[in-house]
């Protein structure tokens, strides 16, 4: 990664800090590779086509496996054991309730869709058997999309695949162990596709410690030849270091991307104040709460906030956004706190900031425009254990979506008395991968678009939840 830096003092509140403008965004790393890297996979795939609709998709994946009982199946007449901790709330929706702690999203079930009978048929740790719907070539749905479209937006410049982490909206935060069983690099993998339709990351994870700095002033960013003249220093300080060998084409592509603007989408400070303030999140719950229960720090109070930035990336051209929230594992054992003491506080973070980003896009003119889709890798068994806890559950699994033009105001499918099992027809990640597909592309199109192969065989084998589309 590389990292340009403004070398006068930014003053603020907090006293003076060092400006760098290619830090966040503009230059995070794909799974190894920068953006020029990026460019080029989208040279070898070809611009974008009519296959493309004008959609985005934010994925909120609820990393531990959430309970889906506390969501929005709570069972309330089933045995103490096994209705919700949380008990619950009346929605909209006449004879249809959610978990105690969803109380602004059971006011607005207008524009929800909630699947009673979704499975995951994933009783581990293991992200990529959702989200990548189980294809054959064990890419994840965003690194698909990008397979199909091309790995920039070719009217903004912007990545069209992309993963939000509380570490892109806060700088320095540190969330040691915070993958289940080191599953999160899965969530977006781009399997048989290869690392160049990796997901864009803008917190740069530990790629950030391998930066090249150079600083020159701001104004000389105006300057065309100045910059490229800047860039030539570089080139010719890493052939002695051995860094790189050079900057080709993509990388000079990577740099005019970068003067049209393209970062500011993970500029925070660039939004309204009322506007975040309405997504913040991080005043429901102090985060020591959260984490001291953890043998590792696990989980944030900051998914307001990364919601906010997949509602700016989506505004930007990005077409599938995920976004990653920690420490949803329930077991109340030494992973977690007795009888999910944690629950109640992290459930209402997703039912505010969950809430924030569907009033805000509808205000934006944007729900037809924008899906959201809300799941994780599995759900929770009906009955809780000796400690009050809930453990691994393939068989039904929490799955909310709203916007993107489909359906809503709907409860698709229905489980039995205990929430142990579907008792209509069972969707799963294949479903949920049709769905999602068949929103943000044409697949007429993609079936019959030369040089996808696999790819389109992949995205047109399987069929969307019905009632939505």
């Amino acid at each position: 990664m590389l990292t340009i830096s403004d070398t006068r003092k930014n003053h603020h509140c907090q006293g003076s800090s060092r400006r760098d403008f290619l830090r966040v965004g503009s230059l995070g790393m794909l799974g190894g590779l920068g953006l020029s890297d990026l460019l080029a996979a989208r040279a070898a795939a070809g611009p974008d086509s009519a296959s493309r609709k004008d959609r985005s998709v934010v994925l909120l994946f609820l990393s531990g496996g959430p309970s889906h009982i506390e969501f929005f199946d709570p069972k309330m007449n089933a045995p103490e054991d096994i209705r919700s901790i949380t008990g619950e709330v009346q929605t909209k929706i006449p004879g249809i309730t959610f978990g105690g702690t969803f109380k602004k999203l059971a006011n607005m079930t207008d524009k929800l869709a909630i699947v009673r009978s979704y499975a995951s048929m994933n009783g581990d740790h293991t992200y990529n058997a959702v989200t990548t719907g189980g294809n054959t070539l064990k890419a994840a749905m965003g690194a698909m999309y990008a397979r199909v479209v091309g790995n920039t937006n070719a009217a903004t410049g912007f990545p069209t695949n992309c993963l939000v982490l509380p570490e892109a909206v806060e700088a320095g935060l540190k969330l040691g162990g915070n993958f289940e069983t080191g599953a999160l690099p899965t969530l977006t993998t781009p399997g048989e596709l290869g690392p160049g339709y990796a997901a864009f990351d803008p917190s740069g994870g530990d790629q950030l410690k391998k930066n090249l700095q150079m600083k020159i002033p701001q104004e000389r960013f105006s300057d065309r030849r100045q910059l490229l003249a800047g860039l030539d220093t570089i080139r010719r300080e890493a052939d002695v270091s051995g860094a790189m060998e050079g900057l080709d084409r993509f990388q000079q592509q990577a740099f005019d991307v970068i003067v049209r603007g393209v970062g500011d989408a993970f500029d925070l400070s660039k939004e309204d104040p009322k506007t975040l303030a309405k997504y913040d999140t991080s005043g429901l719950y102090k985060r020591e709460d959260i984490t001291k229960w953890y043998d590792q720090k696990r989980g944030s109070n900051l998914l307001g906030k990364q919601m906010l930035m997949a509602r700016r990336m989506c505004e930007a051209g990005c077409g599938f956004v995920t976004v990653s929230d920690c420490g949803w594992d329930m077991h109340a054992n030494e992973n977690s706190p007795k009888n999910m003491a944690n629950l109640p506080a992290m459930s209402s973070q997703v039912d505010h900031a969950v809430a924030a980003f569907l009033e805000d896009i509808h205000e934006r003119g944007l729900s037809d425009k924008i899906l959201l889709v809300v799941t994780g890798e599995m759900g929770r068994t009906p009955r809780r254990n000796k400690n009050g806890g809930r453990d691994h559950y393939a068989n039904l699994t929490s799955l909310l979506l709203a916007g993107g033009g489909l359906k809503m105001g709907q409860v698709i499918g229905q489980s039995d008395r205990t929430a142990s099992q579907p008792t209509t027809e069972r969707y799963t990640p294949k479903n949920l991968m049709a769905t999602i597909m068949g929103t943000l592309l044409d697949l007429g199109e993609v079936r019959v678009r030369p040089g996808l192969g696999r790819v389109a065989n992949v995205l047109t084998e399987s069929d969307p939840i019905p009632g939505l589309m």
